[in-house]
Protein backbone atom coordinates (compact mmCIF):
# COMPACT_ATOMS: atom_id res chain seq x y z
CA UNK A 1 0.00 0.00 0.00
CA UNK A 2 1.16 3.27 -0.54
CA UNK A 3 0.74 6.90 1.18
CA UNK A 4 -0.17 10.00 0.19
CA UNK A 5 3.34 11.52 -0.54
CA UNK A 6 4.40 14.03 2.29
CA UNK A 7 6.40 17.09 2.38
CA UNK A 8 9.02 16.07 4.94
CA UNK A 9 8.99 12.39 6.60
CA UNK A 10 11.12 12.15 9.61
CA UNK A 11 12.39 8.28 10.26
CA UNK A 12 12.83 8.19 13.82
CA UNK A 13 11.18 9.19 16.97
CA UNK A 14 13.99 10.00 19.40
CA UNK A 15 14.87 13.01 20.96
CA UNK A 16 16.84 13.52 17.50
CA UNK A 17 14.02 12.57 15.83
CA UNK A 18 11.39 14.62 17.44
CA UNK A 19 13.41 17.65 18.02
CA UNK A 20 13.99 18.03 13.86
CA UNK A 21 10.62 17.17 13.53
CA UNK A 22 9.39 19.89 15.74
CA UNK A 23 11.91 22.34 13.97
CA UNK A 24 10.87 21.83 10.75
CA UNK A 25 7.44 22.45 11.60
CA UNK A 26 8.54 25.59 13.06
CA UNK A 27 9.62 26.95 9.76
CA UNK A 28 6.25 25.97 8.22
CA UNK A 29 7.15 22.34 6.28
CA UNK A 30 4.41 19.71 7.16
CA UNK A 31 5.82 16.66 8.80
CA UNK A 32 5.51 13.36 9.51
CA UNK A 33 7.68 11.11 12.21
CA UNK A 34 7.78 7.05 11.22
CA UNK A 35 9.37 5.16 14.18
CA UNK A 36 8.26 1.24 15.02
CA UNK A 37 8.06 1.83 18.53
CA UNK A 38 6.69 5.06 19.03
CA UNK A 39 7.88 8.03 20.77
CA UNK A 40 10.90 8.17 22.79
CA UNK A 41 11.47 4.09 23.17
CA UNK A 42 15.27 3.73 22.13
CA UNK A 43 17.96 5.48 23.97
CA UNK A 44 15.94 8.16 24.36
CA UNK A 45 13.78 6.68 27.20
CA UNK A 46 16.78 5.58 29.16
CA UNK A 47 20.04 7.78 29.25
CA UNK A 48 21.39 9.78 32.02
CA UNK A 49 19.53 13.08 30.70
CA UNK A 50 21.94 15.42 30.56
CA UNK A 51 22.75 18.13 28.77
CA UNK A 52 26.85 17.91 28.65
CA UNK A 53 27.81 21.32 27.07
CA UNK A 54 31.32 20.66 28.23
CA UNK A 55 31.77 16.84 26.81
CA UNK A 56 33.32 18.67 23.54
CA UNK A 57 36.74 16.16 23.81
CA UNK A 58 35.67 12.60 21.41
CA UNK A 59 36.30 9.33 23.26
CA UNK A 60 39.10 8.57 21.08
CA UNK A 61 41.88 10.46 23.01
CA UNK A 62 45.59 9.97 22.52
CA UNK A 63 45.00 9.34 26.33
CA UNK A 64 42.70 6.80 26.80
CA UNK A 65 44.00 4.63 23.53
CA UNK A 66 47.12 3.69 26.47
CA UNK A 67 44.07 2.81 28.69
CA UNK A 68 41.83 0.99 26.22
CA UNK A 69 43.93 -2.73 25.83
CA UNK A 70 43.31 -3.12 29.46
CA UNK A 71 40.08 -1.94 29.26
CA UNK A 72 38.67 -3.96 26.72
CA UNK A 73 39.65 -7.20 27.64
CA UNK A 74 37.39 -6.08 31.16
CA UNK A 75 34.01 -7.60 30.61
CA UNK A 76 32.88 -5.19 33.06
CA UNK A 77 35.76 -2.05 32.40
CA UNK A 78 34.45 1.19 31.56
CA UNK A 79 34.89 0.38 27.90
CA UNK A 80 34.73 -3.41 26.35
CA UNK A 81 33.93 -5.25 23.53
CA UNK A 82 32.71 -8.76 23.87
CA UNK A 83 34.75 -11.52 22.42
CA UNK A 84 32.22 -12.67 19.98
CA UNK A 85 31.70 -8.97 18.56
CA UNK A 86 35.85 -8.47 18.41
CA UNK A 87 36.22 -10.11 14.87
CA UNK A 88 32.91 -8.30 13.55
CA UNK A 89 34.30 -4.56 15.29
CA UNK A 90 38.20 -4.78 14.39
CA UNK A 91 37.98 -1.89 11.11
CA UNK A 92 35.81 0.43 13.74
CA UNK A 93 38.33 0.19 15.86
CA UNK A 94 40.74 0.59 13.73
CA UNK A 95 39.21 3.69 12.69
CA UNK A 96 38.84 4.46 16.39
CA UNK A 97 42.58 4.35 16.75
CA UNK A 98 43.23 6.58 14.47
CA UNK A 99 40.62 9.31 15.30
CA UNK A 100 42.62 9.40 18.47
CA UNK A 101 45.65 10.83 16.53
CA UNK A 102 47.06 14.03 17.89
CA UNK A 103 46.21 16.22 14.31
CA UNK A 104 42.67 13.87 14.03
CA UNK A 105 41.55 14.74 17.85
CA UNK A 106 42.88 18.37 17.35
CA UNK A 107 40.37 18.79 14.86
CA UNK A 108 37.22 16.71 15.87
CA UNK A 109 37.71 18.99 19.46
CA UNK A 110 37.28 21.98 17.05
CA UNK A 111 34.56 20.65 15.16
CA UNK A 112 32.68 19.12 18.84
CA UNK A 113 33.27 22.87 20.00
CA UNK A 114 31.09 24.60 16.88
CA UNK A 115 28.60 22.33 17.48
CA UNK A 116 27.97 22.27 21.46
CA UNK A 117 28.40 26.06 21.11
CA UNK A 118 25.15 25.90 18.87
CA UNK A 119 23.52 23.35 20.81
CA UNK A 120 23.84 25.65 23.84
CA UNK A 121 22.18 28.29 22.39
CA UNK A 122 19.50 26.09 20.34
CA UNK A 123 18.70 24.10 23.66
CA UNK A 124 17.42 28.00 25.19
CA UNK A 125 15.23 28.72 21.69
CA UNK A 126 14.24 24.83 22.16
CA UNK A 127 12.97 25.41 25.99
CA UNK A 128 11.52 28.40 25.08
CA UNK A 129 9.47 27.83 22.40
CA UNK A 130 7.96 24.79 23.71
CA UNK A 131 7.20 26.25 27.51
CA UNK A 132 9.33 23.79 29.08
CA UNK A 133 11.87 24.96 31.87
CA UNK A 134 9.95 23.30 34.77
CA UNK A 135 11.76 20.24 32.90
CA UNK A 136 15.10 21.49 33.13
CA UNK A 137 17.60 21.33 36.19
CA UNK A 138 20.41 23.74 36.58
CA UNK A 139 22.73 22.33 38.75
CA UNK A 140 25.49 22.08 37.32
CA UNK A 141 28.09 18.44 37.52
CA UNK A 142 30.87 17.30 39.44
CA UNK A 143 33.78 15.32 38.22
CA UNK A 144 35.22 13.27 40.41
CA UNK A 145 39.00 11.42 40.40
CA UNK A 146 39.88 8.19 42.32
CA UNK A 147 43.54 10.29 43.14
CA UNK A 148 45.75 13.20 42.66
CA UNK A 149 47.50 10.89 39.75
CA UNK A 150 44.34 10.67 37.67
CA UNK A 151 43.27 14.50 38.16
CA UNK A 152 46.78 15.85 37.60
CA UNK A 153 46.45 13.69 34.27
CA UNK A 154 43.59 15.27 33.48
CA UNK A 155 44.16 18.90 33.69
CA UNK A 156 45.43 18.87 30.23
CA UNK A 157 42.05 18.24 28.77
CA UNK A 158 40.46 20.56 31.15
CA UNK A 159 43.30 23.60 30.29
CA UNK A 160 41.54 22.54 26.59
CA UNK A 161 38.04 22.85 27.38
CA UNK A 162 39.22 26.67 29.59
CA UNK A 163 40.48 27.66 26.25
CA UNK A 164 37.03 27.00 24.09
CA UNK A 165 35.67 29.03 26.35
CA UNK A 166 34.46 26.12 28.92
CA UNK A 167 33.66 27.45 32.37
CA UNK A 168 34.85 25.01 35.28
CA UNK A 169 35.96 24.82 39.21
CA UNK A 170 38.81 22.35 40.51
CA UNK A 171 37.72 21.23 44.04
CA UNK A 172 41.15 19.43 45.38
CA UNK A 173 39.60 19.07 49.28
CA UNK A 174 36.99 16.59 50.75
CA UNK A 175 35.54 19.36 52.32
CA UNK A 176 34.96 21.33 49.14
CA UNK A 177 33.80 18.75 47.51
CA UNK A 178 31.44 18.11 50.25
CA UNK A 179 29.81 21.59 50.21
CA UNK A 180 29.06 20.75 46.22
CA UNK A 181 27.24 17.09 46.97
CA UNK A 182 27.48 15.71 50.56
CA UNK A 183 27.86 11.98 51.59
CA UNK A 184 30.50 11.10 49.36
CA UNK A 185 32.96 8.80 50.03
CA UNK A 186 35.99 10.06 51.99
CA UNK A 187 37.93 9.06 49.79
CA UNK A 188 37.62 11.38 47.14
CA UNK A 189 39.52 14.63 47.43
CA UNK A 190 39.96 16.04 43.87
CA UNK A 191 37.37 17.13 41.66
CA UNK A 192 35.89 19.78 38.50
CA UNK A 193 32.69 21.23 38.79
CA UNK A 194 30.84 22.45 35.53
CA UNK A 195 28.44 25.25 36.46
CA UNK A 196 26.73 25.37 33.17
CA UNK A 197 25.27 21.64 33.11
CA UNK A 198 22.11 21.26 32.22
CA UNK A 199 19.60 18.06 32.94
CA UNK A 200 16.15 17.23 32.18
CA UNK A 201 14.48 15.80 35.32
CA UNK A 202 13.77 12.42 32.89
CA UNK A 203 14.79 12.06 29.25
CA UNK A 204 11.76 10.41 28.67
CA UNK A 205 9.42 13.11 30.05
CA UNK A 206 11.02 15.88 27.99
CA UNK A 207 10.79 13.97 24.48
CA UNK A 208 7.37 13.09 25.42
CA UNK A 209 7.17 17.04 25.81
CA UNK A 210 8.43 17.84 22.48
CA UNK A 211 6.21 15.57 20.95
CA UNK A 212 3.53 16.31 22.43
CA UNK A 213 4.02 20.11 20.93
CA UNK A 214 4.87 18.71 17.80
CA UNK A 215 1.93 17.12 18.16
CA UNK A 216 -0.55 19.31 19.11
CA UNK A 217 0.72 21.81 16.04
CA UNK A 218 -0.82 19.74 13.93
CA UNK A 219 2.48 16.99 13.35
CA UNK A 220 1.33 13.16 12.73
CA UNK A 221 3.12 10.37 14.30
CA UNK A 222 3.29 6.78 12.54
CA UNK A 223 4.20 3.18 13.80
CA UNK A 224 6.24 1.34 10.29
CA UNK A 225 9.66 -0.11 10.72
CA UNK A 226 11.66 1.26 7.83
CA UNK A 227 14.38 -0.95 5.96
CA UNK A 228 15.18 0.78 2.72
CA UNK A 229 15.08 4.18 1.10
CA UNK A 230 15.04 4.72 -2.83
CA UNK A 231 15.39 8.37 -4.83
CA UNK A 232 13.19 9.11 -6.85
CA UNK A 233 12.37 11.29 -9.74
CA UNK A 234 9.46 13.24 -7.59
CA UNK A 235 11.35 13.03 -4.44
CA UNK A 236 12.25 9.71 -2.19
CA UNK A 237 10.27 6.64 -0.91
CA UNK A 238 10.49 4.81 2.28
CA UNK A 239 10.04 1.56 2.26
CA UNK A 240 8.46 -0.03 5.42
CA UNK A 241 7.21 -3.39 6.81
CA UNK A 242 3.74 -2.49 5.54
CA UNK A 243 3.41 0.83 3.53
CA UNK A 244 5.42 2.49 1.15
CA UNK A 245 5.76 6.19 2.25
CA UNK A 246 6.95 9.11 -0.01
CA UNK A 247 8.02 12.50 0.52
CA UNK A 248 9.46 15.41 -1.03
CA UNK A 249 12.39 14.77 1.48
CA UNK A 250 13.25 12.73 4.61
CA UNK A 251 15.70 13.32 7.53
CA UNK A 252 17.28 9.45 8.75
CA UNK A 253 17.02 9.66 12.53
CA UNK A 254 17.02 6.11 13.72
CA UNK A 255 20.27 6.33 16.10
CA UNK A 256 21.84 2.88 16.45
CA UNK A 257 19.33 1.21 13.37
CA UNK A 258 20.69 4.02 10.80
CA UNK A 259 23.38 2.05 8.81
CA UNK A 260 21.44 -0.08 6.98
CA UNK A 261 19.02 2.69 5.78
CA UNK A 262 22.27 4.94 4.95
CA UNK A 263 23.17 1.67 3.23
CA UNK A 264 20.52 1.50 0.80
CA UNK A 265 21.31 4.85 -0.50
CA UNK A 266 25.29 3.85 -1.37
CA UNK A 267 26.63 5.51 2.15
CA UNK A 268 28.85 2.61 3.65
CA UNK A 269 29.39 4.25 7.60
CA UNK A 270 30.85 2.40 10.20
CA UNK A 271 27.87 3.03 12.79
CA UNK A 272 28.79 0.96 15.81
CA UNK A 273 26.62 0.41 18.48
CA UNK A 274 27.17 1.88 22.40
CA UNK A 275 25.64 -0.36 24.25
CA UNK A 276 24.76 1.75 27.23
CA UNK A 277 23.66 0.39 30.95
CA UNK A 278 22.00 1.70 33.72
CA UNK A 279 19.74 1.36 36.83
CA UNK A 280 17.18 3.60 38.13
CA UNK A 281 16.85 3.53 41.95
CA UNK A 282 13.68 4.91 43.18
CA UNK A 283 12.69 8.52 45.15
CA UNK A 284 14.63 8.96 48.35
CA UNK A 285 17.59 6.40 47.07
CA UNK A 286 20.00 9.21 47.69
CA UNK A 287 19.81 13.20 48.27
CA UNK A 288 21.19 14.19 44.94
CA UNK A 289 22.67 18.24 44.71
CA UNK A 290 24.07 17.59 41.32
CA UNK A 291 25.11 15.49 38.54
CA UNK A 292 28.26 12.87 39.68
CA UNK A 293 30.90 11.81 36.97
CA UNK A 294 32.85 9.37 38.10
CA UNK A 295 35.94 10.09 35.33
CA UNK A 296 37.77 6.67 36.37
CA UNK A 297 34.63 4.60 36.41
CA UNK A 298 32.78 4.76 33.14
CA UNK A 299 29.58 6.08 34.60
CA UNK A 300 27.79 8.83 35.91
CA UNK A 301 24.60 9.12 39.05
CA UNK A 302 21.78 11.51 38.09
CA UNK A 303 18.69 12.79 39.69
CA UNK A 304 15.28 12.07 37.84
CA UNK A 305 12.23 12.68 38.77
CA UNK A 306 11.59 9.40 39.76
CA UNK A 307 14.90 9.20 41.79
CA UNK A 308 18.38 8.62 41.04
CA UNK A 309 19.81 6.67 37.73
CA UNK A 310 23.34 5.05 37.91
CA UNK A 311 24.83 4.45 34.68
CA UNK A 312 27.07 4.60 31.82
CA UNK A 313 30.00 3.16 30.68
CA UNK A 314 30.68 1.45 26.73
CA UNK A 315 30.35 -1.98 25.57
CA UNK A 316 30.90 -2.25 22.04
CA UNK A 317 28.58 -5.14 21.45
CA UNK A 318 26.19 -4.48 18.20
CA UNK A 319 22.35 -4.70 18.00
CA UNK A 320 21.79 -8.61 18.46
CA UNK A 321 23.68 -10.08 21.72
CA UNK A 322 22.03 -10.48 25.18
CA UNK A 323 22.10 -7.81 27.73
CA UNK A 324 24.78 -8.27 30.18
CA UNK A 325 23.25 -6.76 33.21
CA UNK A 326 26.14 -7.65 35.01
CA UNK A 327 27.72 -4.51 33.79
CA UNK A 328 24.53 -3.11 35.51
CA UNK A 329 25.22 -4.63 38.87
CA UNK A 330 29.07 -3.90 39.18
CA UNK A 331 28.43 0.17 38.39
CA UNK A 332 25.53 0.04 41.46
CA UNK A 333 28.28 -1.88 43.33
CA UNK A 334 30.72 0.85 42.57
CA UNK A 335 28.61 3.60 43.52
CA UNK A 336 27.12 2.12 46.88
CA UNK A 337 30.90 2.25 47.59
CA UNK A 338 31.63 5.67 46.58
CA UNK A 339 27.84 7.18 48.03
CA UNK A 340 27.53 5.14 51.50
CA UNK A 341 24.16 6.82 52.19
CA UNK A 342 23.04 5.42 48.64
CA UNK A 343 19.93 3.15 48.91
CA UNK A 344 20.48 0.59 46.32
CA UNK A 345 17.21 -1.13 46.89
CA UNK A 346 14.26 -1.59 44.48
CA UNK A 347 15.84 -0.54 41.43
CA UNK A 348 14.94 -1.04 37.90
CA UNK A 349 17.42 -2.17 35.07
CA UNK A 350 17.75 -0.81 31.26
CA UNK A 351 19.94 -1.42 28.58
CA UNK A 352 19.82 1.26 25.68
CA UNK A 353 21.95 1.41 22.26
CA UNK A 354 23.92 4.50 21.15
CA UNK A 355 24.93 5.04 17.87
CA UNK A 356 28.61 5.31 17.87
CA UNK A 357 30.95 6.83 14.94
CA UNK A 358 34.61 6.40 15.70
CA UNK A 359 35.55 9.82 15.63
CA UNK A 360 32.89 10.70 17.94
CA UNK A 361 31.40 13.46 15.99
CA UNK A 362 27.69 12.94 14.20
CA UNK A 363 26.52 12.28 10.96
CA UNK A 364 24.50 15.34 10.00
CA UNK A 365 24.97 15.90 6.26
CA UNK A 366 23.16 15.03 2.82
CA UNK A 367 22.86 11.63 1.73
CA UNK A 368 25.76 11.45 -1.24
CA UNK A 369 22.84 9.85 -3.76
CA UNK A 370 20.57 12.45 -3.40
CA UNK A 371 20.09 16.38 -1.69
CA UNK A 372 16.64 15.38 -0.84
CA UNK A 373 17.58 13.05 2.26
CA UNK A 374 19.12 14.42 5.08
CA UNK A 375 21.10 12.37 7.81
CA UNK A 376 20.94 12.98 11.59
CA UNK A 377 22.90 10.29 13.55
CA UNK A 378 25.92 9.41 15.44
CA UNK A 379 25.71 11.59 18.50
CA UNK A 380 26.70 8.44 21.04
CA UNK A 381 26.23 9.47 24.17
CA UNK A 382 25.44 13.23 23.41
CA UNK A 383 22.51 12.75 21.41
CA UNK A 384 20.20 14.23 24.15
CA UNK A 385 22.82 17.27 24.64
CA UNK A 386 23.16 18.05 20.83
CA UNK A 387 19.28 17.19 19.96
CA UNK A 388 18.47 20.78 19.32
CA UNK A 389 21.40 21.69 17.45
CA UNK A 390 21.36 19.06 15.17
CA UNK A 391 17.36 19.74 14.06
CA UNK A 392 18.47 23.21 13.55
CA UNK A 393 21.11 22.25 11.32
CA UNK A 394 18.98 19.95 9.42
CA UNK A 395 16.34 22.18 9.02
CA UNK A 396 18.68 24.51 7.45
CA UNK A 397 19.96 21.74 5.08
CA UNK A 398 16.90 20.83 4.05
CA UNK A 399 16.40 24.95 3.26
CA UNK A 400 19.02 26.03 1.82
CA UNK A 401 21.76 23.76 1.93
CA UNK A 402 24.06 25.19 4.07
CA UNK A 403 24.57 25.65 8.08
CA UNK A 404 25.50 28.67 10.53
CA UNK A 405 28.81 25.90 11.68
CA UNK A 406 31.08 24.14 9.18
CA UNK A 407 29.65 21.04 8.32
CA UNK A 408 32.29 19.13 6.95
CA UNK A 409 33.19 17.99 9.72
CA UNK A 410 29.70 15.82 10.17
CA UNK A 411 29.64 15.08 6.57
CA UNK A 412 28.89 11.16 5.21
CA UNK A 413 31.50 11.32 2.78
CA UNK A 414 34.18 11.75 5.22
CA UNK A 415 34.13 7.70 5.47
CA UNK A 416 34.31 7.14 2.13
CA UNK A 417 37.74 5.27 0.98
CA UNK A 418 39.88 7.44 -1.06
CA UNK A 419 40.31 6.11 -4.29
Amino acid sequence: MSKAIQDVIVIGAGVIGISTALELQSRGRNVQVIDPAGIGKGASFGNAGAFAFSDVLPLATPRIMRKAPFWLFDPLGPLSVPPAHGLHIAPWLWKFWRASRPVNFAKAVIAQVSLMGLARAAHERQIARTDGAHLILREGQLQLYSNKQSFQASLPDWELRRQHGIRFDLVEHTDALARIQPGLNHSFQYGVFTPDWMNTVNPKTWVDHLARCFLQRGGTVERAQAFAIESQANGVAVLTDGALFKAQQVVVATGAHSKILAHSLGDDIPLETERGYNTTLPSGAFDLRTQLTFADHGFVVSKLDEGVRVGGSVELGGLKAPANFKRADHMLKKAARFLPNLNTGGGAQWMGFRPSLPDSLPVISHARATRNVVYAFGHGHLGLTQSAATAEIVADLLSKGSSSIPMAPFSAARFAKKA
